[in-house]
């Protein structure tokens, strides 16, 4: 059997379609945490309409979200406990590869990242890569899906995830109040955060902390909006965030 892994970003996303074009039999899974950003929802009915075949969407049966998983170890994820990428992604891909031994994985690998792997998940499948095959980098990827007209969500990764940036938190705060909310609340009844306290000086290390800030006015540099000279907002320079 063929399976080809999406996470629904860009490097997936293109190598499935342009597998899907060349031809074959492909079995097209992915492994969703149902915390991830609001619209990721529609573009996984995208996805699944281009494919013209649903996505088979793997879930731990004990832990079936990462809130759930929250709740079981009363902690939140963070650079030292990636538990939330282990039993939501890597266990279940690997189950997955166990019902399924001596299939081929596709996984979406570019060419111009070479040191880059694609994970440890045993012996039970091969693991090849289209993208490095085909030769295809970044701009390749980039040209393929311009030339299909096919957009990808700014964020694939889960609303909370702890590697985001100020800037990425203050864009929830701003844009989905109400998500953000929720993770600020759950930091308070877990008691500790998703961010590191000394990773950034100049920030609060919480999300109630941060917020106060946000709300004085202070956005970071990368914000979708920051506050001009004059305090007026104003969309981000699409140079600068190319």
């Amino acid at each position: 059997m063929d399976i080809v892994c999406i996470s629904g970003g860009k490097d997936s996303v293109a190598m499935a379609f342009r597998l899907q074009e060349l031809g074959g039999d492909y079995k097209f899974i992915c492994t969703p945490t149902k915390s991830e950003m609001p619209y990721m929802n529609d573009h996984w009915d995208y996805i699944q309409n281009e494919l013209d075949q649903e996505l088979i969407m793997l879930h731990d049966p004990e832990y079936p979200s990462l809130i759930s998983l929250i709740d079981h170890f009363q902690a939140l994820p963070n650079w030292r406990m990636r538990w939330c990428t282990r039993v939501l992604k890597i266990e279940v891909m690997i189950d997955y590869y166990q019902q399924n031994e001596h299939s081929t994985a596709y996984v979406g690998l570019r060419a111009d990242e070479p040191a880059r792997e694609g994970g440890v998940y045993g012996d039970y499948v091969e693991q090849v890569y289209p993208l490095r095959e085909w030769g295809w980098g970044i701009k390749e990827v980039y040209g393929y899906l311009d030339s299909r007209g096919v957009k990808i969500p700014a964020r694939t990764d889960c609303e909370c995830c702890f590697y985001q940036s100020t800037a990425e938190w203050w864009n929830l705060w701003d844009e989905y109040p109400e998500i953000y909310n929720f993770w600020e609340n759950k930091e308070i009844e877990i008691g500790h955060t998703f961010r590191s306290e000394n990773r950034e000086k100049i920030w609060p290390g919480n999300l109630h902390s941060l917020r106060k800030e946000f709300e004085k006015g202070r956005a970071p540099r990368k914000a979708n909006k920051n506050l001009n000279l004059f305090g007026e907002t104003y969309q981000k320079c699409r140079v600068c965030s190319l």
